[in-house]
């Protein structure tokens, strides 16, 4: 299945980006910065993410706010997100959920937004939580030989070799 390798280009690509949006108190990625690391990537591998709508449902919802009543409009959305490879023609189909409230008529483009930018934070597994990610430095390997005695290591020693070094399966073994 070809589909799954050019997509796991993408996962090993990008490991992390760093929030950089602010809204109602909240930090998280813009969906811009998501795709101009994800799309670049998509065009070289050919693959396209087909986004279709399979469910609305709005629901008014009345409330007090500091500056009185409001109401604004609950829309929730499922989605099918299918991966194309535009070589083969093989698809990987994907269902995701997502909410979105806001004014009258900005519900359904909030709820899609999200979907979009979550599916793709989600599916690729890339971190959003950690300092410094978007340019995450590659670790160093290590020789095997710097491993010699490490049976006699404190735990706390061992956690700083893995954590400084990009360790083989074989080493992370001896380092247990």
């Amino acid at each position: 299945m070809e589909i799954y390798k050019k997509l796991a280009v993408i996962q090993k690509e990008i490991v992390g980006l760093g929030k950089d949006k602010k809204a109602f108190g909240y930090d998280y990625v813009a969906g811009a910065k998501i795709l101009s690391f994800i799309k670049p990537i998509m065009i070289k591998e050919g693959l396209l993410l087909k986004q279709e709508i399979t469910s609305i449902d709005n629901e008014r919802q009345d409330y007090k706010a500091k500056n009185g009543e409001k109401s604004e409009i609950l829309t929730k959305v499922m989605m099918r997100f299918t991966w194309v490879d535009v070589e083969t023609g093989e698809t990987d189909v994907n269902f995701f959920g997502a909410n979105g409230q806001n004014g009258w008529d900005k519900g359904v483009g909030s709820a899609l937004t999200y979907a979009e930018r979550y599916f793709l934070l989600k599916y690729f597994h890339i971190a959003t939580d950690e300092d410094d990610i978007d340019q995450p430095v590659e670790k160093p390997t290590l020789e095997d030989s710097k491993l010699e005695g490490c049976e006699k290591w404190t735990a706390e020693q061992k956690k700083a070799v893995k954590t400084k070094y990009e360790l083989t399966d074989l080493q992370i073994e001896k380092l247990k």
